[in-house]
């Protein structure tokens, strides 16, 4: 008979018991769902609700109860539907009428939101620390790279020659912002929701301060409808790791284009590519490409918490089960991502010459030649018309911007000087945008310094 069974005459079909357990997936909540128990009867001994003698009896089986679970020797029934109707069943079978003490002045309205919130919170401290760890690849690899430049590009389209330790160091940006996502939502995961009962919290004095004090939550939910009803703290969880998961997807979108023969500026190593089953000389950057697959399955999943939540009227209902699919394959994808990435950007290797070749294109310095007007008094729009012209005067004549004379450049740049013809040096180009943020040597530098300041000091 299941636990609420007491006003069902009829044992529910096994249909229905295969269509509505979720211990399939809800059983990694054990520990969180143990430990919520264990600081549960601590406050209802504490309160004089139920005896000292018995909340030490269970504390000391829910810690058997955990232990066997860690070494696998624990049996999972469907009609047991949950995790917490299991560690609640095995409680009884040993304590008996003591053991069902434990659920006193709860829900399991309440208890789910408290094991669920406890997850998320170690989960979020998990995902932080795998950014931090993945940052420190990128700036190890940026700094390798401090003086490696090959073309920025803007519409897929050369554009401007940047530093690569620039590009890479772009990515550190964004996945600090990841971890600051998490570390916010942290925040409103970090609040006890236990003693809101089913809805409407309970007549028994329980102290739900003290049951949050042991759990070390921020605070207790101030409202007990919101607390069993509220999903919002796991949609804004998997809304982070969307974000996250769209970085991993565009960095993952550069390495597959720079792989690519046309490119050809970076090569994988092997441990992170497969091969075709036909064409044997095929190295495919299937890591970097089921990223992008990936990343569409964590967007899923923020979609179905979203349609899941939105017509529910107060207060808790069974649909809310479901949150757990989606929340936990989102994380386990996320959390994959973090372990596959950094070890694949440390044994990339960088081909230098190649991207060195590329960023070569006299082209790529055409902005310098109408900043450089813009220096002599020149208004921009009218230096911007005058270097387009001379771009335009160069291709009708299929010669690069470089293989001009000086009198030449002067037809469609009148102020031109001697100088001018010598602007076409990456090098210098890079030097010169000394600005903070540019792409310059000793911005890039600065940055690199404050990222291994930051890591030096944990952040």
């Amino acid at each position: 008979m299941a636990l609420w069974g007491g006003r069902f005459g009829e044992e529910t079909q096994r249909d229905v018991k295969l269509y509505s357990e979720s211990i399939s997936f809800d059983k990694r909540l054990y520990k969180h769902d143990i430990a919520g128990s264990k600081a549960h009867v601590a406050m209802l001994a504490k309160q004089g609700i139920i005896p000292e003698a018995s909340a030490s009896a269970i504390r000391n089986e829910l810690d058997n109860i955990c232990k066997r679970i860690d070494a696998g020797d624990f049996t999972y029934d469907i009609s047991l539907e949950d995790i917490h109707m299991h560690v609640e069943s095995a409680l009884i079978g040993v304590l008996g009428a003591e053991g069902a003490r434990v659920h006193s002045g709860r829900s399991r309205n309440d208890q789910v939101a408290l094991d669920f919130r406890l997850y998320l919170r170690e989960a979020a401290d998990r995902l932080i620390e795998g950014i931090r760890n993945f940052q420190r690849e990128l700036v190890t690899k940026a700094d390798a790279e401090s003086e490696t430049i090959l073309p920025g590009f803007t519409h897929l389209q050369h554009a401007q020659v940047v530093l690569l330790a620039h590009h890479l160091l772009a990515y550190v940006e964004m996945f600090d912002r990841d971890a600051e996502r998490l570390a916010d939502c942290r925040k409103r995961i970090n609040v006890m929701p236990l003693g809101s009962g089913a809805l409407a919290g309970s007549t028994l004095p329980l102290d739900r301060n003290a049951v949050c004090k042991e759990l070390q939550f921020e605070r207790i939910t101030r409202n007990s409808m919101d607390a069993v009803a509220d999903r919002d703290f796991a949609i804004e969880f998997v809304s982070a790791l969307a974000t996250m998961a769209m970085h991993f997807s565009r960095l993952s979108e550069d390495l597959i284009l720079w792989s690519s023969q046309e490119f050809d500026f970076i090569e994988l190593s092997d441990a992170f590519c497969t091969g075709s089953s036909l064409m044997p000389q095929k190295k495919n950057p299937d890591v970097c490409e089921l990223t992008r697959g990936k990343t569409a399955r964590v967007y899923g999943a923020l979609t179905a918490l979203l349609t899941l939540c939105k017509g529910l009227p107060m207060t808790y209902n069974r649909d809310l089960q479901e949150d757990k699919v989606a929340v936990f394959d989102a994380l386990d994808t996320a959390e994959m991502m973090l372990k596959v990435y950094p070890p694949m950007i440390r044994d990339m290797r960088v081909k230098r010459e190649k991207m060195a070749a590329a960023a070569a294109d006299p082209a790529l310095m055409a902005t310098d030649l109408a900043e450089k007007l813009v220096e002599l008094g020149v208004p921009f729009r009218d230096a911007h018309h005058r270097v387009g012209a001379f771009v335009k005067y160069c291709k009708d004549r299929n010669c690069g911007l470089d293989e001009v004379s000086l009198e030449e450049m002067r037809l469609t740049i009148p102020e031109a000087t001697a100088g001018f013809t010598a602007m076409f040096d990456p090098c210098e180009s890079v030097a010169k945008r000394r600005i903070a943020g540019g792409t310059g040597f000793e911005p890039v530098r600065e940055q690199l310094d404050f990222w291994k300041k930051r890591f030096a000091e944990g952040l």
